[in-house]
């Protein structure tokens, strides 16, 4: 993912931003220096879209994107910009975060989704961030700031990365970190009026807000428990205090608009909670098709569309859907004064040639054909913890060595993630039994910290019970 990001800036495709004077807001009605066209904003928005998608960090869930959708668009519907085209996308990422990109871009990282409690706070999130757009924040920036480098900012998006994000520039850090407390505020305003406006109580998004509050307060707690200074917290409402006056303000403000007429929650009861059950908790990584993984001895490799891969007690052998090829894995201990070279002369019959030193993800190898009694075999040793012998076969041999050799070189560690893959949870709703407690119902959840997870999950962080029957959130 990151060659590919890498790769395009280099091809030139960071986007620059040049000063085209001052021009009206029109959220805010005010004059406002705007240091980009509305097109350069639309080419910046699109551009990181593109990359977001290609790389599939798009959250896999059509019925979960509409109604995200479908709850954006009422409120752009009711902002100051309803004839803007805005996209509204979900995220597949664990962070607490939701971002908004020139030219009517709107993310909503699934973390988030998991801690929020109904359509409203949804529409508190999205409503800020249409804001962002609405009123142009990323365009009224000063103009050194807009010297970005648009994808080295969608890089540190997908990989949560804060050494990409903080390196991106002003303007990056502005997309994930927020704009300032000024324009932030701004923000509120507007969308608690967008809210509104669109028949949401704008005090939602003070919840919003108190959920994010919790977290930094957790990660403080941890932080002191650890002996390791407190981390400072970065993403969305990051610069609002706890009991932020100037933000209440703004949200009653929006509270008292005089419309006219009675506006109806479009919310449909539980409906909410239907399309956020079951959303994965936590990183997720996808385990690539075609690729063997094997947790307790924590290797993977590649192998060829169409072959088998089965696993047993004394090898490990992946084959041919027809039976023409095969490769076998065996493992011994590793004899510390041997090379990879020197084992696999030593454990080979018949004559070697085209010997190929092997160095791949971190490991030491070597490879090489054998012949003997009028047959050829691809032989390899790697050293990963064991010593993991390879013996390749096939009716074709010099048809078939090239994909056996790629398996060989394909060998790999996993990686942490990887090995977890299989132990994927998931956020599921339940009504909570008679006597329960956060306490009670955390000790069957195998994770570090799960009563202060589950806590803050439901709103409950530091303290607090559910009332037996509440629908709360657990993690399953």
């Amino acid at each position: 993912m990151m060659t590919a990001l890498i790769r395009h800036a280099a091809l030139g495709l960071a986007l620059l931003a040049a000063l085209t004077g001052c021009a009206g807001n029109p959220a805010t009605g005010g004059a406002s220096v705007v240091v980009m066209s509305e097109s350069k904003e639309a080419k910046i928005g699109q551009e990181m879209y593109a990359e977001i998608q290609k790389e599939g960090a798009i959250y896999d869930d059509r019925e979960l994107q509409d109604y995200v959708n479908r709850v954006g668009q009422r409120l752009v519907a009711n902002s100051d910009r309803p004839d803007l085209p805005f996209t509204f996308t979900v995220i597949d990422s664990p962070d607490l975060n939701a971002f908004a990109t020139p030219g009517g871009y709107v993310y909503i990282h699934r973390g988030l989704l998991a801690y929020l409690d109904s359509e409203a706070e949804l529409a508190g999130v999205l409503g800020h961030e249409i804001a962002h757009v609405t009123a142009r924040h990323a365009a009224r920036q000063r103009a050194g700031s807009l010297t970005t480098q648009v994808l080295a900012v969608t890089a540190g998006v997908l990989t949560g990365s804060r050494d990409i994000m903080d390196s991106a520039g002003m303007y990056g850090t502005e997309l994930v970190r927020g704009y300032g407390r000024e324009h932030e505020l701004e923000a509120d305003g507007l969308g608690a009026r967008y809210m509104y406006l669109s028949g949401y109580e704008p005090d939602a998004l003070l919840n919003v807000i108190g959920v994010l509050k919790d977290q930094e307060q957790y990660q403080r707690v941890r932080a002191k428990a650890g002996g390791k200074p407190a981390g400072t917290y970065h993403g969305l409402y990051a610069t609002h205090p706890r009991n932020d006056q100037r933000l209440q303000t703004v949200i009653r403000a929006a509270s008292e608009l005089d419309t006219g007429q009675v506006l109806e929650d479009p919310s449909i009861p539980g409906e909410f909670q239907r399309r956020t059950d079951g959303l994965p908790w936590g990183p997720r990584i996808k385990r690539e098709d075609n690729r063997y993984y094997h947790n307790k001895l924590a290797f993977s490799f590649a192998y060829p569309p169409g072959w088998q891969v089965s696993s047993g007690s004394r090898a490990i052998v992946a084959s041919a859907a027809d039976g023409s090829a095969s490769l076998t894995i065996t493992l011994q201990k590793p004899d510390p004064q041997q090379t990879p070279q020197q084992a696999l002369e030593a454990a080979a019959s018949g004559g070697i040639s085209h010997g190929l030193d092997l160095e791949q993800a971190g490991l030491q190898g070597y490879s090489a054909l054998a012949s003997g009694g009028g047959e050829t075999r691809r032989l390899a040793v790697i050293n990963h913890n064991w010593q993991f012998l390879f013996e390749g076969k096939a009716d074709k041999f010099k048809a078939a060595d090239a994909d056996l050799l790629a398996m060989i070189q394909s060998f790999r560690p996993l990686h942490p993630q990887e090995r977890n893959a299989g132990e994927q949870r998931y956020v599921r709703y339940i009504q909570v039994p008679r006597g329960a407690t956060m306490a009670s119902l955390a000790a069957s959840i195998r994770l570090p910290d799960a009563e202060a997870q589950l806590r803050l999950l439901n709103g409950l962080y530091p303290s607090g019970e559910p009332r037996t029957g509440d629908w709360i959130k657990i993690i399953q």
